[in-house]
């Protein structure tokens, strides 16, 4: 077609495609129903699809708007205009544009072959409402504005030549031009195709938002583990294994069962296993099975009727129904009667319990974390713990180490509990010296956590105000061969001893020595200082000080 255009035909056939049914409310633009809406009502649902979704994604959201009333008035000018030479068909595209209001549209170039399916478009728009709200809102725009009425030319010429074509603005009076320039090509033809054709892929804004909405809350689920266990002590390879097992455990109702040693401190991490899951705001409660005598746990644990025995002058609910809605801690589940023990067990199985003296049952929703230092496969097979209820309680057991297989925790623990223990006691402690550090991470630790935490406070108490706790604070047995804080044996001394005399009959001085030991924890320790001072029986203060002395040489 040639550069020398004829002037658009008549658009009657156009404007009768509009038609107005005004005592049913209703307009219609050939079969499709209209609404006529003020540039307000546009310029303000612009604004706020712009603050919402940002410019970039606005654009595209109105481009593609643009491009799907194009596809339908392209098919609609094809019907129109059977006959009519092709120029005529395809300025129904313009027509309509300028038929609703859109923009006043002026053909400058038009070269299109259906058959070969080749399109070069120049147009003018000239009153264009997009580029008119646009100013009147933001100012004068970097880039061209007009877009969904780019989508619309790039929609009906796409259907129209049956091939993608893709329109941009070359001037935009958003930008300060005179007037709006648009040109259409093949989208290849086009140097920068991929970037102006992302506007027209489908942006499932919804998916992305409950994308980031599901990101949010993960980084909110993990900030209240990470708060939640952030209470339990230690580095140790052995502790940060418990402490993933039930950080993955926490979300869930699963039954937990912790098992280990007495004082390892299971109640901690059964008090952080709630903390961390969604029962967080409802009660924790927490029972000493080996406290209570054995003829009146039932009654503690599911509560009691008023005269259901000598002294139950009233009704009381008991710890099941106290924990509603949150967490029931059972520790030394092994002490339980074998009364209780059937008791439970129909618990767990139907969330539903009887007061003792009660006839009635009561429904309960709790999360039930139980605790043993014995062997519960052991009590099954002397008959006196149920086989039905350890498989119920059984469902995800969690063995918590001892103190002594996971000695590099040792330091950290110290500092928590001489934090702990400091402000309990209104006494401020420079700390631990290194001999008692040393002899801390020797010792077995019978006691586990538990007995590092009360040797801690009495090493509080017996230290001077400002002082440091020393290892006579904390072992009075310590000028013996082998004191309580020993398994270092005689041997053992007489090996090391044996190594140092090889040592110095190698040449080796004891700044070389220390250094080698110094950087050889911190290899192991993967730089972590804390963690390498543990390995070396040293304060964290005392090792920055050495490191600073050894990177000073």
């Amino acid at each position: 077609m040639p550069e020398n255009l004829p002037q658009l035909p008549a658009i009657d056939d156009v404007r009768e495609l509009l038609r107005f049914e005004l005592e049913e409310g209703r307009i219609w633009m050939a079969e499709e129903r209209m609404v006529l809406l003020r540039s307000s009502e546009l310029q303000a649902l612009r604004r706020e699809l712009i603050d919402s979704l940002g410019m970039d994604r606005a654009k595209g959201l109105l481009i593609r708007m643009g491009y799907i009333a194009g596809q339908q008035d392209a098919d609609t000018a094809k019907r129109l205009r059977p006959d009519a030479p092709l120029f005529d068909v395809f300025s129904v595209g313009p027509q309509s544009h300028m038929l609703t209001g859109q923009v006043k549209v002026t053909p400058v170039k038009l070269d299109i072959d259906e058959q070969v399916g080749t399109f070069h478009g120049i147009f003018d728009w000239e009153n264009s409402f997009e580029a008119e709200i646009f100013l009147a809102e933001y100012g004068v725009s970097y880039e061209p504005v007009c877009w969904t009425q780019i989508g619309y030319a790039s929609g009906f010429t796409s259907r129209f030549v049956g091939r993608q074509i893709l329109f941009r603005e070359q001037g935009c009076v958003g930008c300060g031009e005179t007037k709006c320039r648009i040109e259409g090509r093949p989208s290849e033809e086009w140097d920068d195709c991929e970037e102006l054709l992302r506007y027209y892929r489908p942006d499932r804004i919804a998916d992305q938002l409950f994308a980031l909405q599901s990101q949010v809350t993960s980084l909110r689920e993990n900030l209240t583990l990470e708060q939640s266990f952030g209470d339990l002590v230690g580095c140790s390879a052995k502790f940060l294994q418990v402490r993933e097992l039930l950080a993955k455990a926490a979300e869930s109702r699963v039954t937990v069962l912790l098992l280990g040693e007495t004082g390892v401190g299971k109640d901690m991490f059964a008090k952080a296993l709630h903390a961390g899951s969604p029962r967080r705001d409802k009660p924790f409660v927490a029972v000493n099975c080996a406290a209570i005598p054995r003829d009146l746990i039932e009654a503690e644990l599911f509560g009691v009727e008023k005269g259901a025995f000598t002294g139950a002058d009233q009704s009381r609910p008991g710890r099941f129904e106290r924990a509603h809605g949150g967490t029931l801690f059972l520790d030394e589940v092994g002490e339980l009667s074998p009364q209780a023990q059937a008791a439970l067990l129909r618990v767990l199985q139907e969330s539903e319990l009887e007061r003792v003296g009660d006839t009635r049952t009561r429904k309960v929703d709790v999360r039930l974390v139980a605790a043993t230092n014995e062997n519960l496969d052991e009590a099954v097979d002397q008959g006196r713990f149920r086989a039905d209820l350890l498989y119920r309680l059984n469902v995800y057991s969690v063995v918590v180490p001892p103190l002594r297989d996971r000695i590099d925790d040792v330091p950290e623990l110290v500092s928590h509990f001489i934090d702990k223990y400091s402000t309990l006691h209104g006494k401020q402690v420079q700390g631990i010296t290194d001999r008692a550090m040393a002899m801390l991470r020797a010792y077995q630790w019978p006691g586990n956590i538990r007995e590092l935490g009360n040797m801690i406070e009495r090493g509080i108490i017996l230290a001077d105000q400002g002082g440091q706790i020393e290892a006579l604070h904390l072992f009075p047995n310590v000028g013996t061969t082998q004191s309580q804080a020993g398994t270092a044996t005689v041997e053992g001394d007489d090996a090391l001893r044996h190594s140092a005399e090889q040592l110095l009959d190698e040449g080796c001085d004891l700044a070389s020595l220390e250094g080698a030991l110094i950087e050889g924890a911190m290899a192991r320790a993967e730089g972590n200082v804390t963690r390498a001072a543990g390995r070396l029986g040293l304060s964290r203060a005392t090792l920055d000080y050495r490191l600073k002395k050894l990177r000073a040489r």
